[in-house]
């Protein structure tokens, strides 16, 4: 089951009491307090790990607690600390905290073993011990622990890809992501479509590669809800160059031209949650783009693949006719996909670069 959205609740483990004790040696008259502290409560980390693709162990798990510290004891005795709690979540998962305003990210796993504190654990109490002074030799109290910090997370599956497969169902998606990387999804000779976005690694001469996501189809009328709808778009919002994968080849019964416009139109109305949106988020429909002309090897009519080829011109967009059965046309393609990847990657190390050397001052 792909689940790439989840609400949990995470807890903080409860800081231990301090204790109340005194000296009771047989030979030390006076011997004065000596209550400990009590231990820290564990705190909730999550972190990245290479080892999971979807959220669907937390689907019918949504609470999580850290162990409480231990309570203080006599002879200035610390309790024990509570050990902290490890949440595993797939690499490219952000999490997001419920606040009165909304939603507020708080952490965007982007590497693998990345790991980030989402719920802090109570301080231990202090014991009598602490509380001694000159005039008050004899103190008869001690702290509470404080209570382990609680928050309801939304945890949200954006895969990391460099390249995003967009298009109508049954236009060759899965067929292209298995023909050019080692990616086996469901492919058949009869009409169906993919439920669960792939991902699939590239490898090109040079030791270049790049990852590739084929999300399930859309149709017009996808931001309304119609099929799928554009909840799977989410997945390409990290990618650097979509890819549109039109069907030529006349078996739909559409226009190719029309597809193309239909997919663009959905992309410019896709709006992402507003309370999740990354101040730097550039719309999809302002990505970088190409068109792949796909199935030309069962082409009935070279007219179509003419329409497409000039609806692409008039857009400014590349056009590359491609089979990914018989594998024409796809090494000019993916080299155009690399093209937009590299340039996409020196973009953000210069932004990175430019980060390093004028450094955003804490408000």
């Amino acid at each position: 089951m792909f689940v790439d959205e989840v609400d949990i609740i995470v807890s903080g483990g409860h800081g231990g009491r301090g204790c109340v004790s005194f000296r009771r040696e047989k030979y030390v008259p006076r011997g004065g307090p000596n209550g400990g502290d009590g231990g820290a409560g564990g705190s909730v980390h999550l972190e990245a790990s290479l080892h999971l693709n979807t959220l669907v162990k937390y689907r019918f798990h949504p609470e999580f607690h850290a162990t409480r510290g231990a309570h203080g004891e006599g002879s200035n005795r610390t309790g024990r600390r509570g050990k902290d709690l490890a949440l595993e979540a797939p690499v490219g998962t952000v999490a997001y905290a419920y606040t009165p305003d909304g939603l507020r990210q708080i952490a965007d796993l982007t590497e693998p073993g990345m790991r980030v504190p989402v719920a802090r654990g109570g301080r231990g109490g202090r014991g009598n011990a602490r509380f001694a002074t000159p005039t008050n030799r004899a103190p008869r109290r001690a702290e509470p622990g404080e209570p382990g910090v609680s928050i309801r997370l939304r945890l949200r599956l954006k895969l990391l890809a460099d390249v995003g497969l967009v298009g109508y169902p049954n236009v060759g998606k899965s067929t292209l992501i298995a023909r050019v990387s080692a990616a086996r999804p469901k492919i058949a000779d009869y009409p169906f479509t993919t439920l669960a976005p792939n991902l699939g690694v590239v490898s090109l001469s040079d030791d270049r590669s790049f990852v590739v996501a084929d999300v399930p189809g859309l149709i017009e009328g996808a931001h309304e809800g119609h099929g799928l709808g554009d909840r799977f778009l989410g997945h390409v919002e990290r990618t650097k160059v979509l890819v549109h994968v039109v069907d030529v080849s006349g078996a739909s019964g559409r226009e190719p031209a029309h597809d193309l416009d239909v997919i663009r139109g959905e992309l410019e109305r896709y709006v992402p949650n507003a309370e999740t949106l990354d101040p730097d988020h550039v719309p999809l429909a302002r990505r970088p783009q190409v068109v792949a002309a796909s199935k030309i090897d069962v082409l009935q009519d070279d007219a179509r693949l003419v329409a497409l080829r000039g609806q692409a011109a008039a857009l400014g967009l590349e056009c590359y006719p491609i089979s990914a059965v018989t594998g024409d046309g796809m090494p000019e393609l993916i080299e155009a996909m690399w093209r937009y990847v590299a340039a996409g990657r020196a973009t953000a190390l210069d932004h990175e670069h430019q980060e390093m050397r004028h450094p955003v001052p804490d408000p």
